[in-house]
């Protein structure tokens, strides 16, 4: 079958290790079912991958892809949930939990294998390409707003860096959910296009907000740590599922975290029942994923592009 798949790893060049072409089907597995793909999504978690970040050469051809959409076996129309092992299923009783590509291949493929628990049914009202996009970056946004946030309706909400996957979803989701959403971004454009999915203020990077706000959503990592920091309101929490401009800033701001008694709450990826929830919510609202743009999976090192020169609003959807 046709794939998308890192060969190589290259730290500094990541996109140097990323082939196209045959590689073998999926074999079965007892409990694990195996999905037609019909349209997968780019994360920076692929990238990462390339780098060799969690993991290892020995693994290497690896099928890259977290998130899918499809048809499983028996005809249904289904999304997956990337996390493996959560809970035991479908794994050894010692085995952690990984993410797609960490220890099984993925999903940029014409098939994938996963444990048949990770199989979720998808909403009529989302299409293959809308439910492709939710499974790690919109999920990842989800968990943060409601689950490590806990922010309620007529809260304020700071998410840094629109334009990214997450950066966007929280956005969509925390005007829909009733939240007082503001934006940075360094770009114009991103910044208007943040006003059009609903947030109340937008801002250049590290530029001061009108008021303190209750919650930070943070992605972008050191270039933004300071100014997520000094946002927060006396009691407010940030939350941060990546740091895609390095994991060290120049400052930590230590005396504000305990001065002002903040909590900064680690969050990676989310459970299979909040993107049940999170599936049920865009389809009962009419949210539906910001996508960037759509290409067919054998164009997937354009997407890949794309994403590394951080070209982009929203997700780069691949079709099958």
């Amino acid at each position: 079958m046709f794939a998308a798949y890192a060969a190589r790893i290259d730290r500094d060049q990541p996109l140097n290790g990323l082939e196209l072409g045959e590689r073998p089907a999926p074999e079965a597995r007892p409990g694990w079912t195996t999905v037609n793909v019909k349209a997968a999504s780019l994360n920076h978690h692929d990238l990462w991958t390339l780098r060799g970040v969690g993991i290892t050469e020995d693994s290497l051809p690896m099928i890259l892809g977290c998130d899918a959409a499809g048809i499983d076996a028996d005809g249904n129309e289904v999304v997956l949930h990337s996390v493996i092992g959560q809970s035991g299923h479908g794994v050894g009783p010692g085995e952690p939990r990984s993410i797609l590509t960490e220890r099984y291949q993925g999903t940029f493929a014409e098939q994938v294998t996963v444990p048949a628990w990770n199989v979720l049914p998808k909403p009529k009202e989302l299409s293959f390409e809308d439910a492709a996009c939710l499974p790690t970056a919109w999920l990842t946004a989800y968990r943060m707003l409601f689950t490590n946030a806990g922010v309620r309706p007529g809260d304020s909400v700071l998410v840094q860096g629109a334009g990214g996957g997450v950066a966007t979803a929280a956005i969509v989701l925390g005007a829909a959910a009733g939240l007082r959403v503001f934006a940075t971004s360094r770009d114009d454009a991103k910044r208007k296009r943040a006003l059009e999915l609903g947030a109340e203020g937008v801002f250049a990077s590290g530029e001061r907000l009108p008021q303190r706000v209750d919650a930070v959503i943070e992605t972008v990592g050191a270039a933004t740590w300071s100014h997520s920091v000094k946002s927060l309101k006396p009691g407010g929490v940030l939350v941060i599922s990546g740091a895609t401009s390095g994991f060290t800033p120049k400052n930590g701001e230590l005396n504000r975290i305990f001065f002002l008694e903040l909590k900064v709450v680690g969050s990676t990826m989310g459970t299979k029942e909040e993107l049940a929830s999170l599936l049920s919510f865009c389809a009962a609202k009419g949210i539906r994923p910001v996508i960037d743009s759509t290409l067919p999976l054998d164009r997937a090192r354009e997407g890949f592009e794309k994403m590394a020169q951080g070209d982009l609003f929203g997700k780069i959807v691949l079709t099958v």
